[in-house]
């Protein structure tokens, strides 16, 4: 269940220009104080403005918290997050960073850990090489991207301890990753991450699965949301004030409810923060958050109204 987030007043203190679409972002608190703790496959929350705020990785080093650094790909077609963040968040700009939350631990056990990128995809296993590097198990980071000007971080990697652990796999010269030569050719127990776009995450997971990886050796990040585009417009109820509110196809719960001038929290808008998680009094969701375990998803008890739709014709809500 939802847990809420702490957020700090902090400042942009450098902003550097690592690919055309992608920048490295490094925050301090303006009370001077440390960030709270994290391990790698932490996010974090950015606050821009009352209006804007997105769910980013940190990529920061989890021994050094006088600093939190996120990487942000400018993208055209989001919510306004990205392209925010590229024009206006120039160094000493004051804006509101949360604590931390992982959803996307490294796992206690196995030998081995094959961690697979794509695009903006790198920045989660920036700290998590280093802790499988202190743990002193066998990994290895396969970065597949379009173009050499789209591969942000890989020049540092080369110079990095993790240089021979680094795979790297250029769609424009022609090098694809095989990812059935590549999974399956791994030890038994071995664990498989992948970060990137939805495309390659479903790839991975339905290699594992015809591989017969089990499900707990198997695990996946995605900052953006999986609502299908041909949904079905629902009535919301909302058992607090007994109003009824119709949401259309191309609505969220939350995009409904707020053209009442009703405010919800919500800080991703991406089903990632668990701030909108709202319970469920009457029928069932279609869930497409990525905070909620399975577990809670199948109990039908809440829903995160940013992403998550009415499984049928109607839904009762608390609120």
């Amino acid at each position: 269940m939802t847990e809420s987030y702490q957020m700090f007043p902090a400042v942009v203190t450098t902003v550097e220009q690592l690919t055309p679409l992608i920048k490295r972002f490094t925050f301090k608190r303006q009370d001077g104080l440390d960030f709270p703790a994290f391990t790698g496959g932490s996010h974090i929350i950015v606050k821009m403005n009352d209006k804007l705020s997105n769910a980013y990785s940190l990529m920061s080093n989890p021994k050094d918290l006088s600093t939190y650094q996120v990487c942000v790909r400018k993208d055209a077609e989001g919510k306004g997050g990205s392209i925010f963040m590229h024009d206006q968040c120039l160094k000493d700009f004051q804006l509101e960073i949360s604590s931390p939350k992982n959803l996307f631990e490294l796992s206690p056990h196995g030998e081995k850990h094959i961690l697979i990128a794509g695009g903006i995809g790198i920045t989660p296993f920036i700290p998590q090489m280093d802790e499988l590097l202190e743990r002193g198990v066998n990994y290895e980071l396969h970065y597949a991207f379009r173009a050499p000007e789209h591969a942000a971080l890989l020049d540092e990697l080369k110079q990095s301890q993790h240089a021979d652990k680094v795979f790297s796999y250029i769609d424009s010269e022609g090098s694809k990753l095989d990812l059935n030569a590549l999974i399956a050719g791994q030890p038994k127990g071995t664990h498989v991450y992948v970060c990137g776009p939805k495309p390659m995450i479903d790839a991975v997971i339905d290699t594992c699965n015809k591989n017969r990886y089990r499900d707990e050796n198997i695990h996946w990040e995605q900052f953006s949301s999986t609502v299908p585009e041909n949904g079905e417009a629902f009535t919301v109820v909302l058992a607090k004030s007994n109003q009824r509110i119709e949401v259309m196809a191309d609505q969220t719960i939350l995009q409904a409810i707020e053209s009442l001038n009703i405010d919800v929290e919500c800080l991703c808008r991406e089903g990632v923060c668990g701030t909108c998680e709202t319970a469920i009094l009457q029928g069932e969701a279609e869930h497409y958050d990525q905070y909620l375990s399975d577990d809670e998803k199948a109990s039908q008890q809440s829903m995160m109204i940013c992403v998550s739709r009415a499984k049928g014709k109607e839904i009762t809500l608390d609120l």
